[in-house]
């Protein structure tokens, strides 16, 4: 695993040994960061389900103002911080339930979605960030998932947008605001 692109490319970022942390695959997060690649600069991300913090790194390091990072383990949030310090970069690191989270969040502009595949949390998840509406006017959500996971319907101002396959995963961009094309 390693830094795509920005300050911080090249740098390579230390790798779970907990089987239960999950890491992108560098091909999906290049093509992540090529769906997202001019709606970066400046924003606010939340990397939920961060594991390694990855998505986050490379989100700062492209020109993010700030990432938050949630994972309820206690390996993640070290492994976390010890890659934000390798990086040198800097975002805020929360330890605790997703769910839980959501209920007292502020607004971000882009959202990382990358819950375990088998957990159904995808679903929830989803439901919370429209009930909670935190997904701030002309944001984007993006959600790595199983090919066979079931994503809800989202009723206006969100929107379904695109879907891209790698193999066994699944990205599905969502948005909130006006649908474009």
């Amino acid at each position: 695993m390693r830094v795509i692109s920005g300050a911080a490319r090249g740098r390579r970022l230390g790798e779970p040994k907990d089987r239960d942390i999950r890491p992108t695959a560098d091909r999906v997060k290049e093509s992540i960061f090529n769906i997202l690649q001019f709606d970066l600069e400046g924003r606010r991300a939340l990397d939920l389900f961060a594991g390694t913090g990855q998505l986050g790194i490379e989100a700062l390091s492209r020109g993010v103002r700030h990432v938050t990072f949630v994972d309820e383990s206690a390996e993640a949030v070290r492994l976390i911080r010890d890659n934000l310090a390798l990086c040198r970069l800097q975002g805020e690191v929360i330890r605790g339930d997703a769910r839980a989270f959501l209920a007292q969040s502020g607004k971000y502009d882009v959202i990382f979605l990358d819950p375990p595949y088998k957990s159904g949390l995808i679903d929830t998840v989803l439901r919370q960030i429209i009930q909670f509406d935190i997904l701030s006017d002309g944001g984007i959500i993006i959600c790595e998932t199983g090919l066979d996971a079931e994503l809800p319907a989202l009723s206006a101002p969100y929107f379904k947008g695109r879907e891209y396959k790698y193999g066994k995963v699944r990205l599905t961009v969502f948005g909130r605001g006006e649908r474009e094309g």
